[in-house]
């Protein structure tokens, strides 16, 4: 696939545009993957244009693996080059940590008018960074939130447990779980210990168009299903401008991809699942039902995305 490369420092943000081979005036920004030429962006990539949309996949900067006051301006500038360059109206759609970020963005931009959140939080983070730090793999950072806005960071949640407790948590909810990482018991005690504020609250109310929100119950990330719950009531609560769908699942553990985009990007999806997420291995085909639903769902909005306005 042919692209056109974006630095920080040229462009005012890290990423990649695919121009699909087929015309399309329709872009998303995908924000899958570590980072925007990597395996898993280009196959997020690949599996988007299939659906008739443009890319333009982002991350925080290169070999930066962590998120700590990521400038949320980046996204406001590659909506707005996407938008000034053969697109007629933009998405987005982020995973895990990206997922929040995605929300958050959708809510500041009203540019963005479709947005897809796979496990989102409704609460933005203290952020966070990943490496090699005293034989622990992550940390927070102190003073920092995952997100910042015009030089500020946003209001966040703070962990509960600081560097080098933080990475020790984690081992310990892992440890004997049979899933490759866990940090649920990290984000309740935190939670638990700070009381959400409403500064602190993803203002979903202001999203325009369409937004999903997927999680599974079996998420051993965080508590994604709750997160979502609370979401659908501030929806239902608030006078709101988006049309939206919620999609919660007893089983799909973190990984709710679209069934078709997990098969290219991980051959032989079913057993190395299983190796990943001990619920995968436990409940196989109820987590590829889940993901096969998604799909459908998933495909289904998009398309009713792309005809609107035409």
């Amino acid at each position: 696939m042919k692209k056109i490369h974006f630095d920080i420092e040229t462009a005012g943000f890290y990423g990649a545009y695919w121009k699909n081979p087929n015309p399309s005036d329709a872009s998303i920004i995908a924000m899958i993957g570590d980072d925007p030429e990597d395996y898993l962006a280009r196959k997020c990539a690949a599996w988007l244009q299939k659906k008739g949309l443009n890319v333009m996949t982002m991350s925080p900067a290169k070999k930066d693996y962590g998120h700590h006051n990521y400038p949320l301006e980046r996204i406001e500038t590659a909506a707005n080059w996407l938008l000034a360059n053969g697109n007629s109206k933009v998405g987005i759609i982020g995973a895990s940590t990206t997922g929040m970020l995605a929300l958050v963005a959708a809510s500041y931009f009203p540019q963005i008018t479709m947005t897809i959140a796979l496990t989102p939080s409704d609460f933005v983070w203290q952020g966070f960074m990943r490496g090699k730090k005293d034989g622990c793999e992550e940390w927070p950072v102190p003073g920092e939130s995952t997100i910042s806005y015009q030089g500020e960071p946003l209001p966040y949640m703070p962990f509960v447990y600081q560097h080098p407790d933080y990475w020790h948590m984690i081992e310990e909810d892992t440890k004997g779980s049979g899933d490759m990482i866990r940090s649920r018991k990290l984000f309740d005690d935190s939670e638990a210990a700070h009381p959400l504020t409403e500064d602190e609250m993803i203002k979903v109310e202001n999203i325009h168009g369409v937004l999903l929100l997927v999680g599974a119950e079996d998420d051993g990330l965080w508590n994604t299903c709750r997160y979502i719950r609370r979401m659908d009531e501030r929806l239902k609560s608030r006078p709101h401008l988006c049309r939206y769908k919620v999609l919660t699942y007893k089983h799909g553990t973190h990984f709710v991809f679209p069934e078709s985009l997990i098969r290219s990007l991980v051959p032989g999806s079913k057993f190395i699942l299983g190796l990943c997420f001990r619920d995968a291995k436990r409940y196989p085909d109820a987590c590829r039902r889940t993901r096969i639903d998604i799909d459908i769902k998933v495909s289904r909005l998009i398309q009713i995305w792309l005809r609107e306005g035409k």
